[in-house]
Protein backbone atom coordinates (compact mmCIF):
# COMPACT_ATOMS: atom_id res chain seq x y z
CA UNK A 1 0.00 0.00 0.00
CA UNK A 2 1.39 3.33 -0.98
CA UNK A 3 2.01 5.93 1.53
CA UNK A 4 2.56 9.81 0.52
CA UNK A 5 3.36 12.67 3.09
CA UNK A 6 3.51 16.14 2.72
CA UNK A 7 3.97 19.18 4.68
CA UNK A 8 1.79 22.32 3.95
CA UNK A 9 2.78 25.78 5.68
CA UNK A 10 -0.05 27.49 6.89
CA UNK A 11 0.29 31.39 8.04
CA UNK A 12 -2.17 32.62 10.39
CA UNK A 13 -3.18 36.30 11.56
CA UNK A 14 -4.41 36.00 14.92
CA UNK A 15 -7.52 34.13 16.46
CA UNK A 16 -9.22 32.80 13.26
CA UNK A 17 -10.15 29.64 11.14
CA UNK A 18 -7.90 29.08 8.00
CA UNK A 19 -9.52 26.75 5.86
CA UNK A 20 -7.55 24.70 3.77
CA UNK A 21 -9.47 21.88 2.25
CA UNK A 22 -9.04 23.36 -1.37
CA UNK A 23 -5.07 22.54 -0.90
CA UNK A 24 -5.41 19.23 1.01
CA UNK A 25 -7.76 17.74 -1.83
CA UNK A 26 -5.74 19.14 -4.62
CA UNK A 27 -2.31 17.20 -3.19
CA UNK A 28 -4.78 14.16 -2.51
CA UNK A 29 -5.72 14.21 -6.45
CA UNK A 30 -2.30 14.48 -7.33
CA UNK A 31 -1.04 11.21 -5.23
CA UNK A 32 -3.26 9.31 -7.50
CA UNK A 33 -4.64 7.70 -5.23
CA UNK A 34 -8.60 6.14 -5.60
CA UNK A 35 -9.78 4.78 -2.25
CA UNK A 36 -7.74 5.35 1.12
CA UNK A 37 -7.14 7.51 4.34
CA UNK A 38 -5.95 11.10 4.63
CA UNK A 39 -4.45 11.96 7.91
CA UNK A 40 -3.61 15.17 8.80
CA UNK A 41 -1.16 16.71 11.78
CA UNK A 42 -1.09 20.12 13.32
CA UNK A 43 2.62 20.63 15.21
CA UNK A 44 2.07 22.89 17.06
CA UNK A 45 0.28 23.30 20.76
CA UNK A 46 -1.26 26.69 20.75
CA UNK A 47 -3.14 25.90 17.26
CA UNK A 48 -5.70 23.13 16.28
CA UNK A 49 -7.67 20.80 13.48
CA UNK A 50 -11.45 21.16 12.93
CA UNK A 51 -13.56 19.88 10.39
CA UNK A 52 -16.35 22.42 10.14
CA UNK A 53 -19.14 24.45 8.56
CA UNK A 54 -17.14 26.69 5.82
CA UNK A 55 -20.33 27.96 3.90
CA UNK A 56 -21.24 30.62 7.25
CA UNK A 57 -18.39 32.94 7.82
CA UNK A 58 -20.61 33.23 11.05
CA UNK A 59 -19.85 30.03 12.62
CA UNK A 60 -16.23 30.92 12.46
CA UNK A 61 -16.71 34.05 14.33
CA UNK A 62 -18.93 32.24 16.75
CA UNK A 63 -16.66 29.16 17.54
CA UNK A 64 -13.89 31.78 18.23
CA UNK A 65 -16.03 34.24 20.66
CA UNK A 66 -17.68 30.96 22.33
CA UNK A 67 -13.53 29.69 23.24
CA UNK A 68 -12.92 32.94 24.18
CA UNK A 69 -15.34 32.52 27.01
CA UNK A 70 -14.54 29.34 28.12
CA UNK A 71 -10.56 29.98 28.20
CA UNK A 72 -10.47 33.78 28.47
CA UNK A 73 -6.88 35.80 28.56
CA UNK A 74 -6.21 36.62 32.02
CA UNK A 75 -3.76 36.75 34.89
CA UNK A 76 -5.38 34.08 36.61
CA UNK A 77 -3.09 31.14 34.78
CA UNK A 78 0.60 29.94 36.24
CA UNK A 79 1.77 28.72 32.52
CA UNK A 80 2.13 32.32 30.76
CA UNK A 81 5.69 32.91 29.73
CA UNK A 82 4.35 33.88 26.53
CA UNK A 83 2.08 36.35 27.21
CA UNK A 84 -1.40 36.08 28.46
CA UNK A 85 -2.61 34.46 25.61
CA UNK A 86 -0.21 31.44 26.20
CA UNK A 87 -2.26 29.37 28.35
CA UNK A 88 -5.83 30.17 27.05
CA UNK A 89 -4.06 28.60 23.46
CA UNK A 90 -3.39 25.38 25.14
CA UNK A 91 -6.77 25.21 26.47
CA UNK A 92 -8.40 25.46 23.62
CA UNK A 93 -5.70 23.33 21.50
CA UNK A 94 -6.61 20.28 24.20
CA UNK A 95 -10.06 20.97 23.62
CA UNK A 96 -9.59 20.48 19.63
CA UNK A 97 -7.79 18.21 17.74
CA UNK A 98 -3.78 17.67 17.08
CA UNK A 99 -5.34 15.32 14.61
CA UNK A 100 -7.85 14.70 11.87
CA UNK A 101 -8.48 11.59 9.55
CA UNK A 102 -10.86 11.56 6.22
CA UNK A 103 -11.32 9.16 4.04
CA UNK A 104 -10.37 9.24 0.28
CA UNK A 105 -12.90 8.07 -2.12
CA UNK A 106 -12.75 8.26 -5.84
CA UNK A 107 -9.42 10.24 -5.64
CA UNK A 108 -11.01 12.69 -3.76
CA UNK A 109 -11.80 13.22 -0.13
CA UNK A 110 -15.04 12.18 0.96
CA UNK A 111 -16.03 15.17 2.90
CA UNK A 112 -19.62 16.15 3.16
CA UNK A 113 -21.32 19.51 1.33
CA UNK A 114 -20.48 22.27 3.88
CA UNK A 115 -17.51 20.40 5.21
CA UNK A 116 -13.99 22.11 5.64
CA UNK A 117 -11.43 21.81 6.98
CA UNK A 118 -9.15 24.61 9.57
CA UNK A 119 -6.44 25.42 11.08
CA UNK A 120 -7.51 27.01 14.20
CA UNK A 121 -5.21 29.86 15.32
CA UNK A 122 -5.30 30.21 18.72
CA UNK A 123 -2.81 32.83 19.69
CA UNK A 124 -3.00 36.82 18.81
CA UNK A 125 0.29 36.91 16.89
CA UNK A 126 0.64 36.13 13.43
CA UNK A 127 2.45 32.66 13.34
CA UNK A 128 3.65 30.09 10.52
CA UNK A 129 2.24 26.60 11.41
CA UNK A 130 2.87 23.06 9.70
CA UNK A 131 0.48 20.61 9.13
CA UNK A 132 1.73 17.26 8.03
CA UNK A 133 -0.60 15.17 5.42
CA UNK A 134 -0.31 11.27 4.88
CA UNK A 135 -2.34 9.71 2.68
CA UNK A 136 -2.25 5.63 2.60
CA UNK A 137 -4.31 3.99 0.06
CA UNK A 138 -4.17 2.45 -3.19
Amino acid sequence: MPHQIHSLAITTHGPSLTEFTREADMWVAAQKITTGLLTLFCQHTSASLLIQENAAPEVQDDLIAAFDRFAPEGSHYCHDSEGPDDMPAHIKAALTQSHLSIPVVGGRLALGIWQGIYLFEHRRLRHQRTVILHLSGD
